[in-house]
């Protein structure tokens, strides 16, 4: 029967401290018979051998041997392939993996295989649950430790990687790497069906729906083709208007488990999906991948008329109505038509009379958030615009236009004097 790979860790470590026992013994002249008085040792628990250096003290004199290579930098071990050195047989063995490919650790979860024993453990908590590595300022559980010191950051506001090109800093090193593609242009993905290039790696996946064609379950209502079963289920929905899926806290009901797990958020308050650079949570795993744009400054949605970029493709959708001259939508009451959603629910206060934005200080109520900013400066005094030609100031632009036409009317008169002047 092949030995397992816990058998063969032990064999490893076992080998490598026969090794160095005998290494240090050829060293410092050591007998069978001082050997036996070592092996006496060890049911004691004594440490007979001491490190001249920082004074620590070992049962066996092989493991004083192998501690004394800290304080010499010796390094016996070579690696035949690449010459590197090191100072245990354990960490040549392990090395060597790298060079043969051999990947000694299986799970028995799932049959994936590794080739340190370290990388399997790490590997089986995906299939425990197993987080072992918790957060004392928040109590939020990790499974690695990697994840735990990148968590962290979020409390200490650390940013260790910086841009050399613009200064901008960041948590995490995979940030850095994306941003710095704004510089660069690089774009390291490739889509193997049309050659087009991509510097985020969602972006390629994205793009390559495109050429999935093969979509063998078709809905016999519409005609559209799905690659899944469970996907065309999903769809059939839209035409039957079943909503197996109800909320128990408000009855509403839905057509997919996950738009359930989702609008329960509304009534839980969960924020599953955190930030790493600003601590920000979100309910949604979308809202955060908009989010952290501003800290990546990726503008991956393009206009193919102008080129302007940007970071949310709902901003595209709006920005291309310029081009099109598309207004969806539409005033019910007056048949008036708008390209923003937000223009038409202003506009509709017209005809509601609704004055949602309040004054602080009088009271006075108005339609637009805009207007009320304008009123605010009459109570603060403050008057941002300035006319560059006599520096006078005024609290809207409107009125600093009108003021402007002063000059550009003196200065047309004093144009038209010199005309009839001799």
């Amino acid at each position: 029967m092949a030995d397992s790979p816990n058998c063969k860790l032990l064999s490893e470590k076992s080998l490598s401290v026969e090794i160095d026992q005998h290494v240090y013994n050829k060293k410092k002249n050591i007998t069978k018979t001082n050997l036996f008085k070592e092996h006496q040792h060890k049911p004691t628990g004594e440490k007979p051998y001491g490190c001249d250096q920082c004074g620590k003290r070992f049962a066996q004199s092989g493991h004083l041997g192998k501690h004394q290579r800290i304080h010499t930098g010796d390094k016996p071990y070579g690696c035949d392939q690449c010459g590197k050195r090191f100072a245990e047989l354990e960490v040549l063995v392990k090395h060597q993996r790298i060079h043969t490919g051999e990947k000694t650790y299986g799970c028995d979860q799932c049959g994936k295989r590794f080739a340190k024993s370290s990388q399997l453990v790490t590997h089986q908590r995906i299939h425990t649950g197993e987080k072992p590595y918790c957060c004392v300022q928040c109590g939020n559980r990790f499974a690695k430790s990697g994840s735990l010191i990148t968590h962290q950051r979020i409390h200490t506001g650390e940013k260790p990687y910086g841009c050399d090109q613009c200064g901008k800093r960041f948590a995490q090193s995979g940030n850095l790497v994306k941003h710095q593609r704004i510089h660069t242009g690089e774009k390291p993905y490739g889509c193997d069906q049309c050659g087009k290039r991509f510097a985020h790696g969602c972006v390629l996946v994205t793009h390559q729906r495109i050429h999935r064609v093969e979509k063998p379950y078709i809905c016999v209502q519409c005609g559209k083709g799905f690659a899944e079963s469970g996907d065309l289920v999903k769809h059939q929905r839209i035409h039957t208007g079943e909503k197996p899926y109800g909320c128990d806290q408000c009855g509403k009901r839905f057509a997919q488990s996950s738009q359930l797990v989702t609008h329960q958020r509304l009534h839980t308050g969960e924020k599953p999906y955190g930030c790493d650079q600003c601590g920000k949570t979100f309910a949604y795993s979308v809202s955060l991948v908009r989010h952290q744009r501003l800290h990546t400054g990726e503008k991956p949605y393009g206009c193919d008329q102008c080129g302007k970029r940007f970071a949310d493709s709902r901003y595209l959708v709006t920005h291309q109505r310029i081009h099109t001259g598309e207004k969806p939508y539409n005033c019910d009451q007056c048949g008036m038509r708008f390209a923003h959603s937000c223009a038409l629910v202003t506009h509709q206060r017209i005809h509601n009379g609704e004055k949602p934005y309040n004054c602080d200080q009088c009271g006075k109520k108005f339609a637009q958030s805009g207007d009320l900013l304008k009123h605010h400066r009459i109570h603060t005094g403050e008057r941002p615009y300035g006319c560059n030609q006599c520096g006078k100031r005024f609290a809207q632009s409107g009125h600093l236009v009108s003021h402007q036409r002063i000059h550009t009317l003196l200065g047309t008169l004093v144009n038209h004097k010199k005309m009839h002047t001799p």
